[in-house]
């Protein structure tokens, strides 16, 4: 069974948030993916869809103009394929959350897609609560990547990239030592509650050390924390979770 996603559902939103529905857009290239998307993202009371589109170039056009917040993003479509996709729309100001939905969790475009900003993803067999519950993860910020995923995307398909630099890269230089340990860390896919326990601190503290990695690397999400550390070499693609 797939592990559970790492990072905390946000479930004890305010009656405001609750009010606001989140705007999602559908992209890919099979109507019927797109119609049976629609009617499950049209079953939750606080989401909507605002537009579909079947392949990239048409979801970079629709994403202007229709301001969603999240994208849910097929990766091989015609025209333009997701990755290009989500590459212009992770470098659009204010751009929507990109969360990649692929039918193998080992697709090579899977990691390729986190380093061009995802801000996760999920397989298209994914429980629907679950895929719900995905979008509102996304919505709210977070990046969606369980940890034994997350290890298996990076070990398999960093290898595919140049030989990482020495860990003092450059990106590296500014970081405390503490929050070296923190993003290698996260890149393990330790979830916040993980984090506090390894380095007996409070959540709270987990997550302001986050929260500054997430400034001093100019980093979206999560998601992106994860690429960082393996590009620049803190952590090695043979580094595993111990579960």
């Amino acid at each position: 069974m797939p592990d559970e996603p790492s990072l905390l559902m946000p479930d004890d939103r305010s009656a405001s948030e609750m009010a606001a529905q989140t705007r999602v857009l559908v992209v890919d290239d099979e109507a019927l993916v797109r119609a049976g998307f629609r009617a499950l993202v049209a079953s939750a009371p606080d989401l909507e869809v605002v537009g579909e589109a079947s392949h990239g170039a048409d979801a970079v056009r629709q994403a202007r103009a229709l301001r969603p917040d999240v994208v849910l993003m097929d990766l091989r479509m015609p025209v333009m394929d997701g990755l290009e996709a989500t590459r212009y729309l992770a470098n659009e100001p204010d751009g929507p959350r990109v969360l990649v939905v692929t039918t193998f969790d080992h697709d090579e475009h899977v990691f390729q897609a986190l380093r061009a900003g995802a801000s996760g993803f999920v397989l298209k067999d994914t429980p629907p609560e679950r895929l719900l519950d995905a979008i509102r993860v996304v919505a709210a910020g977070e990046s969606l990547l369980a940890p034994s995923v997350t290890t298996q995307l990076v070990s398999a398909f960093v290898r595919q990239a140049p030989a990482a630099p020495a860990p003092d890269d450059g990106r590296l230089a500014g970081l405390t030592e503490r929050e070296k340990e923190v993003l290698a860390l996260v890149a393990r896919g330790r979830s916040n509650a993980e984090l506090a326990a390894e380095l007996v601190v409070e959540v709270t503290t987990v997550k302001t050390h986050v929260s500054r990695l997430l400034t001093k690397l100019g980093a979206r999400d999560r998601a992106q924390l994860v690429v960082a550390a393996y590009e620049s070499g803190l952590v090695a693609p043979s580094a595993r979770t111990d579960g």
